[in-house]
């Protein structure tokens, strides 16, 4: 078998956005996005709204110096419009030469330019992919700058949460490792000042252009740094698990498909990106740069045709009793395990002598039985490849050795987690035309009885299907569907979505004390301090070894 030892390629970790916003660095090309030949160039359409200020109720300051249990009277801002794809189609269009016409009230005001960016291959002879866009502006008198739905709070970068300044040049990054066809959408929130002496002027913008800088192929990892993130709260019981004043950070951007995480004993998030065929390591150091590692170039596929695959890498991630790492591997359409020595063992890789799909997601039970789904996500063709061999998506038990089939009732089971007590098995469905999680329930010698719909969510708008599943130690569900994050209490009592700047694919408990949620979303990593344990500490290698 191949060895694959676990010493790896160490991706340098950079400041964010120090090389691309370096006003030395000349960018490789310039459009301008405030005249009708720039915009035509990334298909850009501006949109306008004025923005209101309307009252609304949050709550007093508690003893501890944060938001408490006593309802307070407070303003808002609306529209609030930072967010990806939100509805602006009702706003009117503007012409790109009329951006610097005066908008807003004067005196206290405030606005948004809303605008899709489209990515073209190349310009002017220069091909973009790969490169870097970083947007400048100058807004009268101040801005800040959302990009797909976020807003970021990261050194070297101007104009984003932070207010730059009187009429100060903005400057945001807007993506990395850009390729044809990639929609990027950009949220402009003006308004006028000093606020404390209100002026006479209107809002307007002095000029808004994209420069494209040669990048790095690699995804980049900095310093952790605060993004926003909104929290639905729909029962009371949700303000225990996640706080009126969570903080989400991000540690790394720049992947093609960030999914199927772990924390591993060694105190560091393992997590896969099928798309690009490997296997990270993140390590966080307090305040410096995260360390990123690649642990495996070829995490699930070494064939030649790997061009054929849109995600032929590993996804799945999970640790056994031992401390040995089992991975899903898409393209090998198997499960296998890293032995100490680095040789990797098949757990599986057919059932009744046909090839598996493609194993998506596994967890273990205590007693050391593997459970693991099998939607054909990983083939290239999905669930009209030539290659497929089984005629339905699984959910399997591996058991001495034994594989058995658990369930083949979903068209795309994904997501598969335990409830603490390992009395129930949970799994989401992948399939937009039925988007739920199931829960089967296991008998007293340990068999896994039919499944039932435990919870549905075809009535949330948009077209996203149900991906990653997590349970914390009180047996409250943590699912990747529709508009986010979705927290469902044991009872099936929908509490909460936390509404992420990137829709997650996956999540992992970590951390010191096991409160830290490490969230794969897209492109990037972020994670997030909870108020509830969400797993038990996992061994240490030295306790291992012991």
């Amino acid at each position: 078998m191949r060895r694959l030892g676990f010493a790896a390629l160490l991706i340098t970790s950079i400041a964010y956005a120090a090389a691309a916003l370096a006003t030395e660095v000349t960018p490789l090309a310039v459009v301008d996005l405030a005249s009708p030949d720039g915009a035509k160039q990334l298909g850009v359409n501006w949109r306008y709204a004025d923005v209101s200020i309307e009252s609304t109720q949050f709550f007093a300051p508690g003893a501890d110096g944060q938001p408490g249990r006593t309802p307070n009277l407070t303003y808002t801002l609306q529209p609030s419009a930072g967010a990806r794809d939100f509805d602006d189609s009702g706003w009117p269009v503007i012409a790109a030469d009329s951006l610097d016409q005066r908008r807003g009230s004067g005196r206290l005001s405030f606005n948004w330019y809303r605008a899709r960016l489209h990515i073209p291959a190349s310009l002017g002879g220069v091909d973009l992919t790969n490169t870097v866009a970083v947007l400048e502006t100058s807004l009268d008198d101040y801005a800040e700058v959302w990009v797909d739905g976020e807003l970021p709070r990261a050194a070297a970068q101007s104009g984003g949460s932070v207010v730059a300044g009187w009429n100060a040049t903005n400057k945001v990054v807007l993506g990395r490792r850009l390729a044809r066809g990639r929609e990027i959408q950009i949220a402009i929130f003006g308004m006028n000042g000093p606020i404390s002496a209100l002026p006479t002027n209107y809002i307007y913008l002095h000029h808004a252009k994209v420069a494209f800088y040669r990048g790095d192929s690699e995804p980049v990892a900095f310093a952790p740094h605060e993004v926003n993130i909104g929290v639905q709260r729909l029962d009371a019981e949700i303000d225990r698990i996640v706080p009126t004043n969570v903080k989400l950070f991000k540690l790394a951007e720049g992947f093609s498909f960030t999914e199927g995480p772990v924390w591993s004993p060694e105190g560091a998030l393992l997590f896969s990106d099928p798309n690009d065929n490997r296997l990270y390591r993140l390590r966080e150091r307090g305040a410096q740069p995260v360390e990123l590692t690649i642990v495996d170039a070829k995490s699930g596929y070494e064939g030649e045709d790997v061009a054929r695959y849109s995600q032929p890498g590993s996804n799945g991630l999970a640790f056994d009793a031992q401390g040995r790492l089992t991975i899903d591997q898409h393209g090998n359409r198997r499960v296998v395990r890293r032995e100490p020595d680095g040789r990797l063992t098949v757990l599986a890789d057919r059932f009744q002598g046909k090839r598996l799909n493609s194993p998506n997601d596994l967890v273990y039970r205590s007693d050391g039985t593997l459970y693991f789904t099998d939607p054909p996500f990983g083939l290239p063709g999905f669930f009209g490849d030539p290659a497929k061999e089984l005629a339905f998506s699984g959910v399997y038990r591996l058991q001495n050795g034994q594989l058995d089939l658990v369930s083949r009732e979903l068209e795309g089971p994904n997501g598969i987690a335990f409830s603490p007590d390992e009395q129930f098995l949970y799994v989401t469905n992948w399939d937009p035309m039925r988007k739920i999680v199931m829960r089967y329930e296991f008998d007293a010698d340990g068999g896994v009885g039919a499944g039932k719909v435990f919870f549905d969510m075809g009535k949330a708008p948009g077209e996203e299907a149900l991906d990653g599943l997590k349970v914390d130690v009180e047996g409250h569900l943590y699912v990747s569907g529709p508009g986010g994050l979705w927290i469902i209490a044991p009872d099936g009592r929908h509490l909460g979505t936390l509404e992420l700047p990137r829709l997650a694919a996956n999540f992992a408990w970590g951390g010191a004390q096991g409160r830290t949620l490490y969230i794969t979303a897209r492109d990037r990593i972020y994670r997030m301090e909870l108020g509830v344990v969400g797993a038990p500490r996992p061994k240490t290698a030295g306790e291992l070894a012991r």
